[in-house]
């Protein structure tokens, strides 16, 4: 059983949702990351998605481009980010960590070589934007091989048939984009994401996890009735920009605080 696994059903049997937050690996720091993903853990986070910063994210709106731009100036690469997530391992074994971004720095190294890396660093999950269902079974296959679930989107305009290669390939969770566009571009409909999530679910067989326009502790339990994960990634981002270097840690500790306290409300309700 994988880590992703272990954790869902851990909070399954604890009547509890997942929060996954994301933050962009060397983003205000290279230094500051691993500090960031303890905080995260700290704060009451489940999994931690740990954006590998590239310099053409397609799917990422101005924030998290401009999240990567900050790493990438600093040098960050996929080998550095594979060192964080050792280096966070040092003190937590049991969060999981999953790695998302593009496939250029992947298919760079070589996948096999890059799954064999991320096993040894200790990651869990890999969710690559711009692999589509259509054309990875072999990506899959190498991740599974390895001990990494495959982590795949879907999106409102996901057709039944790319829902049903999901289903064939993924494990760990499907993160589902709640809105059509980029991160951070528009207002959450929770009435349109609750319409799909059970469709969703009903092909998958595997925990759905939705991102995409959760800003704060109110969105966040919204989702968190519905669907087993609520993912956020802007809104934390947002936080790390305006914080003083020495203040942001805690400052992302607070907010992922409150969006922990949200989903647990909604549980409780």
């Amino acid at each position: 059983m994988s880590k992703i696994q272990a954790t869902f059903e851990r909070l399954q049997a604890q009547g509890r949702k997942a929060l996954i937050p994301f933050i962009t690996a060397g983003d205000p720091d290279p230094a500051l990351t691993v500090s960031l993903m303890h905080a995260l853990v700290e704060a009451g986070s489940d999994i931690i998605e740990l954006g590998v910063p590239f310099s053409d994210p397609m799917a990422d709106g101005p924030t998290i481009q401009r999240a990567s731009e900050r790493a990438l100036a600093k040098g960050v690469s996929l080998r550095q980010v594979l060192g964080m997530v050792a280096n966070f391992r040092a003190d937590n074994n049991e969060t999981p960590v999953v790695l998302m971004g593009y496939a250029n720095p992947i298919e760079a190294m070589g996948v096999d070589t890059f799954a064999a890396a991320a096993f040894d660093a200790g990651v869990d999950g890999v969710l690559v934007v711009d692999y589509p269902p259509e054309e990875s079974a072999d990506f899959a296959k190498a991740m599974q091989a390895n001990a990494l679930d495959p982590i795949f989107l879907l999106a409102p305009t996901s057709t039944e048939q790319r829902i049903s290669l999901v289903a064939e390939l993924a494990s760990g969770y499907v993160y589902y984009v709640s809105l059509k566009g980029v991160t951070g571009s528009a207002q959450l409909d929770v009435e349109a994401v609750a319409r799909r999530i059970p469709e969703i679910h009903a092909a998958v067989g595997v925990p759905v996890g939705v991102g995409f326009g959760i800003r704060d502790a109110a969105t966040a339990g919204a989702i968190a009735r519905i669907a087993d994960a609520v993912v956020v990634g802007s809104r934390i981002i947002e936080e790390i920009e305006k914080s003083p270097a020495d203040q942001v840690c805690d400052r992302v500790k607070t907010l992922v605080a409150d969006l922990r306290r949200g989903i647990d409300e909604a549980g409780k309700a």
